[in-house]
This record gives structure tokens, C-alpha cells and sequence, in this order.
């Protein structure tokens, strides 16, 4: 499953391999480092299942293999079922990508015979009150139980754990839990800042001494378990002198629909203004992925400035990030930050230096609820 700070680098011949239907902005959670818009009384213009049919219908025809299901809170959406059958029908390979919140021992039952093939479930930390800090709810103990319920009804699970300073020295005790239920693959992702997190950065980022202290105890762990487990790590690219090959390059192989139909390269491209991004109740999907001007924006090397025009890496790591380059520099078509050869990479330098200030004053963490800030860029529009 490619995403934004994965090192994996795939052709896709400008097919939407990957598919993500983000099927509603509804949460029970108010996760610190969400990107998911606040004004959820406005965003009532959800797909409806028909709508979504037809989505999964052309992204089928298209050549899309995997498909998640995602939001917010999937679970909310009480056609999850139907449509995960109707995938299944069409031949895709179906995630559910969960916080496990609301997640039944029937529902369950429910989404198997429907044919979902495999749950992403998220978790923050091995300890319940740092759980439910990081996600604003009592909400330890149920995604635990879910965890356990995933396992019995035989599903392979993935296991997000969205690493930050609060939780990355939990990293040993974390891999011990994820062995006790029978984890298939347990995913160590450090925040990309974005949005929330980017708010939060401050108090988020860790140190370079406690990420390589947690790269140590996966590394231990993968000598014991072997194949047993398969563990991902992925280091926040803040401490990388290269950028990424976030989403394996705009356009490429990855294709976001937002809860109200709007087609994204990917789930944060609309924290990019000026963009407008095309809607599936207004054109067709694959209009929408080969020919509209937000999904040609990126793609390739011809937007492309110095210093990455002429960087014998740009076919690997496609330029970074281009949220990241828009949300610290201002300007989309800039080289992205984190790269030694951007001429802003000393931003990233100052973030990282902040980080590894000895005794500096910690500011509380702005939880994702309304009134918690005003700003404009939270909103169902982008």
C-alpha cells in the first residue's frame, strides 16, 4: 500500500493501481495529527452508494488492483457491507482501513462473507491512558478487543502505529503486544506533517537518538520473529537529506476520492490552493486520472525547477512531496524542503534542531475539535 513517506517505488504505466475511497469525514476520534476537515455538519454531500458503485465500476475498468476503504470512520457508513461486496464482485483486493471503533464481532462476520480480504487497524500506543490522549477518547480498549476479533475471524491484519515523540520509546513493548495478537504486519509510520500534525510539530517530532533507538528494537525484533511478523519502519523523512518518493509521484498509481466525489493524487493534495480538483458526479474517472489539468499538474519532470530539473535522483524520488513543498514554502513547484539541495531545506534543519533542544517549554497538543483553532484550511473545501 504506497502512501506518502513509504520507500516503495512502483510503475504503475499511469494506471490507478491503488485505490482509495475515502467514504466519509465522520469520526469518533479526534486524533491530533488527522487530516480530515472539522466542520463535519457541512460535508452532509456524501457519495451515495450508487455513487460509489460506479466509482468502484470505473476505477475497475481502469486496471485499480487494491482498494481501501477509509475515511474518518468507514464503519459509519452503514453500505459499508454492499460495497465491499460489490468490490469483491469486481475482482478488487479489499482493505478496510479502521480505527476499530464500532468494529462488532458480527460486523465482522458481515464484511467476510462480503469478501473483505484484509484490515489496516490503527493503534497509538501500548498504553491506554497515552491512547487515549493521542486520539481524544476512551478509546484503548475497544481497539485492542478489535485487534483480538480481527484475528479469530482469520483476517491477515495490518497493525498502523503513527509514530511520535509521545509514543516512539514504547517501540519494544509495542512489537511484544503485536506478537501476543498474532499481528501479520505491523507498520511503525512517523508523522508526516501535514495539516494537524503540522500544527503540532513542535510537540510531535522526536530526536534522532529516540528514533534510532526504536530502529534498533525492530531490528531486534525481525532477527527473533523472522517471517513470523513482517515489520515496516518509516522514518519521518525530516531526518532524510532526500526526500521520498511520496505516493510514488503525482498521478502515478495512486487515486484518492474524498467523501463528497472529489478525485485527489492524494488524501492531502487539497491543502494545495489554487488547485481545483475534478468530481466523479461531474466527469468521468478516467477523464479525471488522464486528461484533467490537477492530475497532469505533477506528473513526470516537466513542472519541475532547480535544483530538481537536473537531479540524476528525481526519477527516483519524483521531486518529494508536493503538499510538504506548498505547506512550508508556499509554492507547490518548489523542491521539497527535506531535501539537502532545496534552498529551504534549512526550515527542515530548525524543525529538527527545535526537536533536539534539551528542557525546552512543551506546549499542549491541539486536539482536532471544533473551536480548538480557526483556520481556513480544515474545511470540507480543502
Amino acid at each position: 500500500m504506497p502512501k506518502a513517506g513509504s520507500g516503495l517505488s512502483l510503475d504503475g504505466a499511469r494506471i490507478p493501481m491503488w485505490l482509495l475511497c475515502e467514504l466519509t469525514y465522520r469520526c469518533p476520534l479526534h486524533c491530533a495529527w488527522c487530516n480530515n476537515p472539522l466542520d463535519f455538519d457541512s460535508c452532509k454531500n456524501e457519495l451515495s452508494t450508487d455513487e460509489w458503485k460506479r466509482v468502484l465500476r470505473e476505477g475497475r475498468a481502469m486496471g485499480s488492483l487494491q482498494l481501501g476503504f477509509s475515511g474518518g470512520e468507514p464503519l459509519l457508513r452503514a453500505d459499508l457491507e454492499e460495497l465491499i461486496d460489490e468490490a469483491n464482485r469486481l475482482g478488487f483486493y479489499t482493505n478496510l482501513i479502521t480505527s476499530g471503533m464500532g468494529l462488532s464481532s458480527e460486523r465482522l462476520g458481515r464484511m467476510k462473507e462480503a469478501g473483505l480480504k484484509q484490515i489496516q487497524l490503527s493503534l497509538q500506543s501500548s498504553n491506554r491512558d497515552i491512547t487515549n490522549s493521542l486520539v481524544g477518547a476512551d478509546a484503548y480498549d475497544t481497539k485492542l478487543a478489535a485487534a483480538r476479533e480481527i484475528k479469530a475471524q482469520g483476517f491477515p491484519m495490518v497493525l498502523n502505529v503513527p509514530v511520535c515523540r509521545q509514543n516512539i520509546g514504547q517501540a519494544a513493548d509495542i512489537l511484544k503486544l503485536a506478537e501476543e495478537m498474532g499481528v501479520d504486519y505491523l507498520e511503525f509510520a512517523n508523522l508526516q506533517y501535514y495539516n494537524w500534525a503540522l500544527l503540532n510539530r513542535a510537540e510531535f517530532l522526536p530526536t534522532r537518538a529516540q528514533i534510532e533507538r526504536a530502529e534498533n528494537a525492530v531490528k531486534e525484533a525481525r532477527r527473533r520473529l523472522g517471517s513470523k511478523m513482517t515489520i515496516y519502519f518509516v522514518v519521518p523523512d525530516y531526518f532524510d537529506n532526500r526526500p521520498k518518493a511520496c505516493m510514488n509521484g503525482w498521478g502515478a498509481i495512486h487515486l484518492t476520492i474524498a467523501p463528497d466525489g472529489s478525485a485527489l493524487p492524494c488524501q492531502e493534495a487539497r491543502v494545495i490552493q489554487g488547485l481545483e480538483f475534478p468530481n466523479v458526479r461531474e466527469a468521468p474517472l478516467d477523464w479525471i486520472w488522464h486528461e484533467s489539468p490537477v492530475f497532469n499538474a505533477f506528473r513526470g519532470d516537466g513542472w519541475m525547477r532547480e535544483p530538481c530539473r537536473g537531479c540524476p535522483e528525481k526519477e527516483k524520488d519524483f521531486g518529494g512531496c508536493r503538499c510538504q513543498a506548498y505547506l512550508l514554502t508556499g509554492d507547490a513547484a518548489n523542491a521539497d524542503p527535506v531535501c539537502a539541495k532545496s534552498p529551504h531545506h534549512g526550515l527542515i534543519e530548525a524543525a529538527v534542531a527545535e526537536a533536539e533542544t534539551p528542557g525546552r517549554r512543551r506546549r499542549p497538543i491541539i486536539m482536532r475539535r471544533r473551536g480548538s483553532i480557526n483556520t481556513a484550511f480544515m474545511g470540507c473545501g480543502g
